[in-house]
């Protein structure tokens, strides 16, 4: 998965989400990446100027993140063990399709965010695209965006943004998945790999966001004091 995570094209452009959603907001401050694997997302926070910590249920990741130089903790989503109030951003990619109480982790991402901080959410969409993929990477849904917002909504947080994405190779991973097997993220050959970079890269110029994807990705802020 790490070396995945350095090469292939779906975590790339995922880094490169990250980084344009960072922009605009004061690096200075702390962040937390939830179920960070092997801390891909992390090490863009810290390269954005936050003080960046990992918190993954899996204590191989903990330790694959702690040797990457990032500041590790092994943490259940659904009870963090982090003060109220401690984070400027919060980034959860991949992790609430995994917990069958899956508002209970966003409770969590409200409740440790400070009052005007940043939530960036990222989860496999629509259920059509179920596949034998989802079972071997311990998926329990893929959301629709009614869902998604709901679960955000409903622990406090205020919904800025919502969006589709890897909408242009939607039908490829319809098609694969129908043949899948199981976890169907393998290393490409180089021209594959550049080849599929740059389809998603055109992504990020067409108007298609509010079109059918293979994933959601959702930006939300904790209400302060001023808004009310």
């Amino acid at each position: 998965m790490i070396e995945l995570e350095d090469r292939h094209w779906w975590f790339r452009e995922r880094r490169a989400i990250l980084r344009r959603e960072l922009r605009g907001l004061d690096p200075r401050g702390k962040a937390l990446d939830i179920g960070a694997a092997g801390g891909g997302n992390t090490r863009v926070l810290t390269q954005m100027g936050y003080d960046a910590l990992v918190a993954d249920y899996s204590e191989a990741a903990v330790e694959a993140a702690k040797k990457r130089g990032l500041k590790a903790v092994h943490a259940d989503a659904r009870d963090l063990p982090m003060e109220s109030d401690t984070f400027d951003v919060v980034t959860a990619f991949d992790v609430l399709e995994h917990i069958v109480e899956d508002h209970l982790a966003t409770e969590q991402i409200a409740r440790v965010l400070k009052p005007g901080g940043t939530a960036l959410i990222a989860v496999p969409c629509d259920m059509a695209l179920w596949s034998a993929h989802d079972e071997a990477v311990a998926h329990v849904r893929r959301y629709s965006r009614e869902e998604l917002v709901g679960v955000v909504e409903k622990a406090g947080l205020d919904i800025e943004r919502v969006w589709s994405w890897n909408v242009l190779l939607r039908p490829i991973v319809a098609y694969r998945r129908k043949e899948s097997t199981g976890f169907d993220l393998a290393k490409l050959p180089w021209i594959v790999n550049t080849g599929l970079s740059a389809v998603i890269t055109l992504e990020r110029y067409l108007p298609v966001k509010s079109l059918p994807g293979v994933s959601l990705f959702l930006r939300a802020r904790k209400p302060s004091a001023s808004d009310v």
